[in-house]
């Protein structure tokens, strides 16, 4: 029984990507390649994207005859409990093959060069005062406890707090599968609507946060000099408990030629924390570049809206309403307290397959 794909470009270009499997298969196993451990990497990245998307086309592929072969039985005349359960499996195969197809779809577009990284979120108060530091705390138990759900580890590498358990600013540091394709999505501004409790009148207030998502970078793509870097420290004051505070292992570290500054003290030795640092250190200064190339490439302010800039409104989370607004696809949720409490994955996939749709339209246009 033959399977119809349902697009001719996709056909071919999975075809493309059976025959670029085969080539990564001998280049692993190339002595120059396993030499080098950085083009090593980015090979078996590729090689284990591919080997997936193979691997959900065949779950695909056998739902799919599974699915016709059912549809074939039903086609005769039976018992009905017979045909009763024949329709549940039927259901079952086509939300299975769905589901596969869906991965595949995914797999195939063409991959941010970020995937598969590491995330360093950041979580800055804005317009608000004490309120928009208070939200901060808010979606850092959001996202901390999203973190949990997908089994990513995580740490809290620096944090400024404020009066009534808010933020200024947080920074977390996300290790795990997929990070940055999920979490990539909540870099901007986030958007809340409630009563204050500093506020007596009961009146509504509007207060912003900005989320920043950088993927973390290896050292060998951005070039951080040891005379471009200032590195301080410091008793720290973070969770490591009372060792920490009885010796010197906070780092604060300052890129001189951008002024970036990174504290870390999380970890109880001087020499984890200055590893860690150096880690989101890298991820900052690359953005720093990036941005400051794109910048320079565009004057369009319009263009730079549409390619995600961070200053734009993503989110709203009204409490009044229990509401949840995600502007970019125009999603609406009426269940606040679950999306805080973590339950973000309708809201990201929802993301992930606009996305999806829109990368589609490129390749079959």
């Amino acid at each position: 029984m033959s399977i119809v794909f349902a697009h001719e470009k996709i056909e071919k270009h999975i075809a493309k990507l059976k025959g670029r499997f085969r080539d990564l298969e001998k280049a692993l196993s190339a002595s120059e390649n396993i030499r080098d451990p950085h083009q090593f990497r980015e090979l078996s990245r590729e090689y284990g994207r591919i080997r997936n998307l193979l691997s959900a086309l065949e779950e695909w592929e056998r739902f799919t005859r599974e699915k016709q072969e059912i549809q074939e039985m039903l086609e005769q005349e039976g018992e009905e409990e017979l045909r009763t359960y024949m329709k549940e499996e039927l259901e079952r195969c086509e939300r299975e093959a769905q589901r596969q197809w869906t991965k595949v779809l995914h797999l195939l577009l063409p991959q941010d060069k970020h995937a598969g990284r590491n995330v360093v979120l950041e979580i800055r108060a804005g317009t608000g005062g004490q309120e928009a530091a208070l939200f901060v705390a808010d979606l850092l138990r959001m996202y901390l406890k999203y973190a949990e759900k997908k089994g990513w580890k995580y740490s809290i590498t620096d944090a400024h707090e404020t009066g009534l358990g808010g933020y200024k600013e947080v920074v977390v540091l996300f290790e795990g599968k997929d990070v940055y394709e999920y979490l990539k999505y909540e870099s901007g501004v986030h958007r809340v609507q409630r009563i204050p409790v500093t506020e007596s009148g009961g009146r509504i207030h509007t207060s912003a946060v900005a989320v920043v998502v950088l993927p973390e970078v290896e050292e060998l793509e951005v070039d951080i000099k040891d005379d471009e870097l200032r590195v301080d420290v410091f008793s720290a004051s973070g969770p490591g408990g009372q060792h920490v505070n009885k010796s010197m292992t906070g780092v604060r570290m300052t890129h001189l030629p951008t002024g970036i500054v990174v504290t870390c003290q999380d970890e109880r030795s001087l020499g984890q924390n200055r590893r860690k640092a150096m880690r989101i250190l890298r991820a900052r200064v690359y953005d720093y570049y990036k941005r400051k190339q794109e910048e320079e490439r565009t004057e369009a302010k319009r263009a730079q809206v549409k390619s995600g800039d961070r200053s734009e409104k993503i989110r709203t989370y009204n409490f009044q309403q229990n509401r949840v607004t995600d502007h970019r696809i125009g999603l609406t949720l009426y269940q606040l307290e679950d999306v805080l409490n973590g339950n973000l994955d309708e809201l990201i996939e929802a993301l992930r397959n606009y996305e999806l749709q829109e990368k589609l339209k490129d390749i079959l246009n």
